[in-house]
């Protein structure tokens, strides 16, 4: 399963990237006005540290500007993949861009019907909020299972279920054990996955260990 880190922070990005944990990156627009920073210079400089795609949105809900957005946002990187709504004028507009080569992530879907449409025009990624469904006494997982079950039923689906709104590591394991493509997460998620007590005794047992037998290793 490929990393995400959910994020617009340049700092945090660069450090876990510098670690070998990043596959890409996505963005939206709160994590754009939490950053404060130029949206367009911010976007340009994930992707000269990221390899891999930089998921860009639009910030319109019409068809024709979000469509003039897309076509910009594409030009910034080779690696921007363009983020759509999952409305109808979100879909227009990824069936576009797909026409066109650009690979789109199409955020903010709920169902497996929605995820359905996303993979109809061709989607690189669709993006489950499997937090979100959560908080309104619904099971995420059960639609990362469910898109998975669907999209695995046919050869020509080549659209990746990318997890997102993500709470917590046990969200990513379990988004994992689903059959996620990728799963996108906050950087104190990803730092999360590192942590348990039994590492942090064992370490601390092994380095006073270590000092008991008044070597060096340098």
């Amino acid at each position: 399963m490929k990393f995400f880190v959910d994020t617009a922070n340049v700092d945090e990005i660069r450090e876990l990237a510098d670690m070998g944990m990043l596959d890409g990156v996505t963005t939206n627009p709160s994590l754009i006005n939490k950053a404060g920073k130029d949206f367009i210079e911010t976007i340009t400089e994930i992707c000269k540290i990221v390899d891999g795609p930089v998921s860009a949105e639009v910030a319109a809900t019409d068809y024709e500007t979000m469509m003039k957005e897309g076509e910009k946002l594409a030009t910034i990187a080779d690696n921007v993949c363009v983020k759509v709504p999952l409305t109808p004028a979100g879909l227009k507009v990824g069936k576009n861009l797909v026409d066109n080569g650009q690979e789109i992530n199409v955020t903010l879907c709920f169902s497996a019907a929605q995820a359905l449409l996303a993979a109809k025009i061709g989607a690189t990624y669709v993006s489950p909020f499997i937090g979100r469904l959560d908080d309104i006494g619904q099971e995420g997982m059960q639609l990362i299972r469910d898109i998975n079950t669907i999209y695995s039923s046919y050869d020509r689906i080549n659209t990746q279920v990318l997890a997102a709104s993500v709470r917590g590591a046990q969200h990513v394991v379990q988004a994992a054990l689903a059959g996620a493509d990728v799963v996108t997460v906050p950087p104190a998620v990803l730092h999360q996955m590192f942590k348990h007590p039994l590492t942090d005794n064992g370490l601390e047992k092994f380095v006073s260990d270590w000092k008991a037998t008044g070597q060096s290793i340098l």
